[in-house]
C-alpha cells in the first residue's frame, strides 16, 4: 500500500520499474498496485517500451511551480510529463532504462473529476495513461497527433472498463 503524508514531507514506495512519490496531503490516492496496473497496461498494450517510471503526486503549489519552470505557464496543471531525452541512448552495464517522470496534481484530479462528472478513479487512470503516452513520445499539438493519442487512451481505458473520457467532455459542451 502507498504511504501517504503531508506536503511537508515526502513518502515513496516502489516496485521494480515504478516508483511513486507522495508529496501531497490529498487523501484517497490510488495505491501502488493500481498505478502498476496502469503502467503495465500502457506498456503491454501499445507502448512497447520498458523503462523505469517515477510518478510524483503533488499539491497545487508544487504543480504551479513546475508548470511555470518547465512550460512557462502560470498555475497548477493536472499532469506534467518529463520523458527521458534519448530513449535509444546506450546504457551503462547493469543499469535499467528510464522512461521518465510524471507529476500529477492530486487536488486537480479530484476537482476535474467532479466538474466532469467522472469517478475520481477513472480520471486518475486517464491522466496517468495520458502522461505515460507523453513519456513515449506521443503528443497532441496537431489534430492528427491529438486523434492518435486520444484513440490510444480510449483503447487503453476500455481495457479496464472505463468509458471514453472525451465523450463525457463533449456532452458537457453547449
Amino acid at each position: 500500500m502507498l504511504l501517504r503524508s503531508g506536503a511537508a514531507s515526502l513518502k515513496s514506495d516502489s516496485i521494480p520499474g515504478l516508483t511513486i512519490q507522495i508529496a501531497s496531503s490529498a487523501a484517497d490516492l490510488p495505491d501502488l498496485e493500481t498505478f502498476r496496473l496502469w503502467v503495465d497496461l500502457a506498456r503491454e498494450g501499445h507502448l512497447n517500451r520498458a523503462g523505469e517510471v517515477t510518478i510524483r503526486i503533488v499539491d497545487e503549489p508544487e504543480s504551479a511551480q513546475l508548470n511555470q519552470q518547465y512550460r512557462h505557464k502560470q498555475g497548477p496543471t493536472n499532469v506534467l510529463s518529463f520523458p527521458v531525452a534519448d530513449l535509444d541512448m546506450p546504457l551503462p552495464p547493469d543499469s535499467e532504462p528510464e522512461l521518465g517522470d510524471l507529476v500529477i496534481c492530486a487536488p486537480l484530479v479530484g476537482l476535474e473529476a467532479k466538474e466532469q462528472q467522472k469517478s475520481v478513479s477513472a480520471h486518475w487512470a486517464h491522466l496517468t495513461l495520458h502522461g505515460l503516452l507523453h513519456l513515449c513520445g506521443f503528443d497532441h499539438q496537431t489534430d492528427d497527433e491529438q486523434l492518435q493519442m486520444e484513440t490510444l487512451e480510449i483503447s487503453l481505458l476500455q481495457q479496464i472498463d472505463i468509458e471514453n473520457p472525451y465523450l463525457m467532455e463533449d456532452m458537457e459542451s453547449p
